[in-house]
């Protein structure tokens, strides 16, 4: 006899990249945190944070940390809601939106654990094959089911669209459009604009990439009020702690250093993907903190397995429609120069 859900038994759980128990003795490509530390008035303020107050109830709307984004992002604050990780919104959007049965949409490859969410709530599922050109295909001109994901910059290729033609996509979604921007700090655009303009457009984000804040799960959306107010009532009710809320706000206030460490991650990007195509690599030009490469024999997994022996860390995925390549974490300009010494030994 079993005490769960069909459709939990069934399913298969998300894996997420592999966390070294001796991580300070590995170069760590494999999960696209920021190599830089938080800004120090972060720290600053965490400290701070760490007294008496602790055994009192965190503040349940996350005020100060929607105050700061909503000043950072040009939108009411009835417009911003705060989470523990973007993954509580698209996994929240999903349970507001997505009875059993009907269906969510997201294109393959992109995050992987759309699918995770989708089963929970035990939602049918439908993927559109995306080329490493930007080409969707098979998107209908009317799309009926209730939400379409759409990652962007892409994850794991790093391509983007641009706001005209993530509108357009929007104009034929009956359903929600959850636009998940967890790296779009890192490129040129982003579709923020859009939830004014167009009111089944949704936009999620994350401090886990661009603010150094990976360890502290936060996140954030933008969305029509009607919305939001719908996230706030099947949310926990104290989803964010104390220090977590000291954290994202203190963050989202130092734009200066934000925006410095994201040039600084841009500019070793640029400098890594030049580097790598001597090697005879290929490249998919990226706007996120990521490359996906291809080796020239496109034998993904034995440049993994080489990386692995060296104590370097990116990312290889099975399915075969990424096997032949690898997701590789943009680190500090050292970490990026001994990684590509590793690759040139290799070869």
């Amino acid at each position: 006899m079993s005490y769960l859900r069909d459709n939990i038994a069934d399913m298969a759980g998300y894996v997420p990249g592999f966390q070294p128990p001796d991580e300070n003795q590995w170069i760590k490509l494999n999960t696209n945190e920021n190599p830089y530390p938080p800004s120090p008035q972060v720290i600053q303020a965490i400290r701070a944070a760490t007294g008496d107050d602790l055994r009192k109830y965190p503040d349940a709307p996350s005020r100060s940390g929607r105050e700061a984004a909503a000043a950072v992002y040009d939108y009411p604050i009835d417009w911003v809601i705060m989470a523990n990780g973007s993954d509580e919104l698209l996994n929240n959007l999903i349970r507001a939106c997505v009875g059993e049965g009907e269906e969510v949409a997201y294109l393959h490859p992109s995050y992987s654990y759309y699918a995770t969410l989708a089963a929970i709530q035990g939602a049918r599922i439908k993927t559109f094959a995306l080329l490493e050109n930007g080409e969707i295909k098979g998107f209908p001109e009317r799309y009926a089911g209730k939400l379409f994901f759409l990652t962007n910059p892409n994850a794991p290729l790093g391509l983007r669209w641009g706001i005209e033609e993530v509108a357009a996509l929007a104009d034929r979604c009956e359903g929600l459009l959850v636009v998940d921007e967890a790296y779009a700090d890192f490129a040129e655009g982003n579709c923020l604009e859009l939830v004014r303009q167009k009111p089944n457009v949704v936009v999620t984000r994350t401090l886990s990439k661009s603010y150094s804040l990976a360890g502290m799960r936060l996140g954030l959306a933008i969305a029509r009020p009607e919305i939001v107010a719908a996230l706030d009532k099947i949310r926990d009710h104290y989803n964010l702690d104390r220090l977590a809320q000291t954290a994202v706000a203190a963050a989202l206030i130092d734009q200066s250093y934000f925006k410095d460490c994201v040039q600084r991650i841009c500019a070793t990007r640029e400098w890594f993907c030049s580097e790598i195509k001597t090697l005879g690599y290929q490249v998919i030009p990226s706007s996120a903190n990521y490359l996906f490469a291809t080796p020239p024999d496109r034998d993904g997994k034995r440049v993994y397995e080489a990386l692995f022996e060296r104590k370097i860390l990116v990312r290889y995925f099975r399915d075969p429609v990424l096997s032949h390549g690898l997701r590789i974490s943009i680190g500090t300009r050292e970490e990026m120069e001994t990684t590509l010494q590793a690759l040139s030994e290799i070869g």
